[in-house]
């Protein structure tokens, strides 16, 4: 039994997908499924009953999780123990927010030489839970929280981008209504894994006489790209960013946006190397 085993242990209790363990370990499924099979080997013991359609963990999972946890708490504690003892940020996000996370990283570190600054990958609920725990000292989400002890600040503003196929009926027009695309399929990931933007579309569509007309969700394992393409008469809504493989189509009615905001603790605003991150990362 090795830590890093219990850590993709950990992963896909959390996850409860093989898939979504692997990226958020930056793994390939293929890998993490053969460590979970020898961790099931080492102990004797099913770990998880695998369907096509779920990841259903077994009672055996669930004695060994928060051992698991507390072994992976404890290496965290020891690799602490004998680190140099400069000061240690720890920035929580997803992989949507590394390029300007990165960037401002850079500027802190160069403002703060002695600083360790530590850019981690977690799912929304767990960077909530990170900084309110203290095991991070700010996070990056779209949208706001309220939870008492933790501060929000607003960072920039995204508008957010129509996407559809090149062979959608609409592909033809740069610019289209709300009501235009109401007719076709909007395919999103489930409302439990994007509640934001289910909340932005129904405010959308609330002052016209038709709302949206939703396909099926987007699959955890599958990308909005794959999705258009396998339903061309469908369109998304994706954030900021490349598009690839995709058109995309003003919106002459309305305009999606969404904000990006920074969450800490109260009282982590005094701290020099977190206002300097703040101001990185603060943009119009």
């Amino acid at each position: 039994m090795e830590l890093r085993q219990l850590s993709y242990f950990v992963a896909v209790c959390e996850e409860l997908s093989f898939s979504r363990a692997a990226s958020r370990c930056f793994i390939s499924q293929s890998a993490i499924s053969h460590q979970i099979a020898r961790l099931e080997r080492d102990l004797g013991a099913q770990l998880f009953e695998r369907t096509t359609r779920a990841v259903v963990p077994t009672e055996a999972t669930l004695r060994l999780l928060p051992l698991a946890k507390q072994m992976l708490s404890l290496e965290s504690a020891i690799r602490a123990a004998v680190r140099t003892t400069g000061p240690r940020i720890r920035l929580a996000a997803n992989m949507s927010f590394a390029a300007p996370s990165l960037s401002a990283i850079a500027t802190a570190r160069a403002a703060h030489p002695d600083a360790e600054i530590e850019y981690v990958i977690k799912p929304f609920r767990q960077r909530i839970t990170a900084v309110a725990d203290g095991d991070c000292d700010l996070a990056l989400i779209r949208g706001s929280v309220e939870q008492p002890g933790l501060a929000v600040e607003q960072l920039w503003v995204e508008d957010l981008v129509i996407a559809i196929s090149s062979s959608h009926p609409l592909a033809e027009r740069g610019a289209v209504t709300l009501a235009e695309l109401s007719p076709y399929p909007l395919l999103l990931p489930p409302e439990q894994e994007q509640v934001l933007l289910h909340t932005l579309i129904r405010s959308a569509f609330a002052d016209l006489p038709t709302g949206p007309t939703f396909g099926p969700p987007i699959p955890p394992d599958h990308t909005a790209t794959m999705e258009l393409l396998n339903r061309p008469e469908s369109w998304t809504i994706l954030y900021e960013g490349p598009t690839k493989g995709l058109l995309t189509l003003d919106l002459t009615d309305h305009r999606l946006r969404i904000p990006v905001s920074a969450v800490l603790r109260e009282d982590a605003r005094e701290n020099p190397i977190v206002k300097t991150l703040l101001d990185a990362l603060h943009h119009d």
